[in-house]
């Protein structure tokens, strides 16, 4: 599997393996801008959000991920893993950056993350 997104090597940091992350489950990377999650998918994809739904502030890593998306375990938002964004009829944002994966290790672009636009 290669999740490649170009960039210079300044761009990505080294956070860990795949197999480091349990399918359908999450693993928590601290970092400058807090906590955030990253997320592996039974296909093996990798994402990447902050650890906070949009909603109430849940822990998403502590949520049960479900196709590409999580379910916050406060109250049940769906966040969609690939944009952060809720799933209908919820509205709300997760902050996210993007990840590649190369030869298995994961790399975030922290440089690239994206703000959330949470709704609490």
């Amino acid at each position: 599997m290669d999740q490649s997104i170009k960039g210079t090597a300044a761009d990505w940091i080294e956070v860990g393996r795949v197999e480091d992350i349990p399918r359908q489950g999450s693993r928590i990377v601290k970092t400058g801008r807090g906590d955030i999650a990253l997320f592996r998918t039974v296909a093996d994809e990798v994402f990447a959000l902050e650890d906070r739904c949009p909603h109430g502030g849940g822990p998403l890593s502590q949520g049960i991920v479900h196709g590409a998306r999580v379910t916050c375990p406060l109250h049940s938002w769906v966040i969609d893993l690939a944009s952060g964004e809720a799933v209908g009829p919820d509205e709300g944002c997760a902050g996210h950056c993007p990840v590649r994966v190369v030869g298995g290790v994961v790399h975030l672009g922290l440089m690239a993350f994206k703000e959330g636009c949470g709704h609490e």
